[in-house]
């Protein structure tokens, strides 16, 4: 095998230090106030619908069930478990191209880490995905070292790295054997991801976090533009309209799908609004 190239690399890696300090802080601050929450891997394991009986819980109704049959049915689950969490993290190069000083790849990384560490916490198996053209695909362990590992690696990004999330979605969803807690970190440039997206999210709990950079949303109406691909290489010609695909699009794709999504841009406080986000999918799920 041929010695790697190394400018394809970044020759400055997210320093490790404050990386991984970043990380344990990002991981302390989402397991704050979401104990046994299902979006942190704890979850309930649907068995069966069986008829109501007085005393029963009203919430635990199957309405589907009820409907159909004319009487009340309730839903039956399983004790709490642990469900297996999987990270995609899109590695791609559009990921690395930044008009900020952090990218979206250094956020989705740092995301990724921090969310793992605290499903961790809750004795979750964490495995990971990269959505780009490095391989990089672990199963859901309990091994803090192995998450240590792989966020090591992703410490290093590429700038040539082509995009393949919704090819390794779709290759991914008949794996899983079991349901899984899915995150889906992305800037979603891929157009086969949000068709993989919907057939992951009819067997698995998947959330997506969309990131935007700024400039995406702000380029200027500048008539024909001439361009180069960052994942490709490949040289374009366009109009600034046609070329980029806006934040509200993609949003409005994913509501449309039913997918849950929060979205998080590089030039603005995500960590507060991320919390949240994540405690009330819990309190939805009980």
């Amino acid at each position: 095998m041929s010695n790697t190239d190394t400018s394809e690399f970044d020759p400055q890696p997210l320093d490790s230090r404050q990386f991984f300090l970043a990380v344990k802080k990002l991981a302390d601050s989402l397991s704050y106030g979401t104990d046994r929450s299902p979006f942190l891997g704890q979850g309930l394991e649907y068995v069966q619908s069986r008829p109501y009986v007085p005393g029963d819980p009203v919430k635990t109704i199957d309405w589907r069930v009820t409907a159909r049959t004319g009487k009340h049915h309730i839903k039956e689950y399983e004790s709490p478990k642990s469900l297996p969490v999987w990270f995609i993290v899109d590695t791609s190069a559009s990921m690395t191209a930044s008009s900020r000083p952090v990218s979206k790849y250094e956020i989705a990384v740092q995301i990724a880490g921090g969310l793992a560490l605290a499903c961790l916490d809750r004795v979750s198996p964490v495995g990971i995905l990269t959505g780009g053209s490095r391989d990089l695909n672990i199963t859901p362990s309990l091994s803090r070292e192995t998450i240590l590992q792989w966020l090591h690696q992703l410490r290093n990004r590429r700038f040539d790295e082509s995009t393949q999330l919704g090819q390794k979605l779709i290759a991914l969803n008949p794996s899983l054997k079991e349901r899984c807690l899915i995150f889906v970190l992305s800037d979603l440039h891929d157009p086969h991801a949000i068709p993989a997206l919907k057939l992951l999210g009819h067997r698995h709990d998947l959330t997506v976090f969309p990131l935007r950079d700024p400039a995406e949303d702000t380029i200027p109406k500048a008539g024909i533009i001439r361009g180069r691909e960052a994942e490709t290489g490949r040289s374009f010609t366009t109009t600034s309209h046609k070329q980029f695909t806006s934040l509200e699009n993609t949003l409005a794709q994913l509501k449309k799908a039913s997918i849950d999504h929060f979205p998080i841009y590089t030039n603005q406080p995500f960590l507060a609004g991320l919390r949240l986000f994540l405690q009330s999918r819990a309190s939805l799920a009980k």
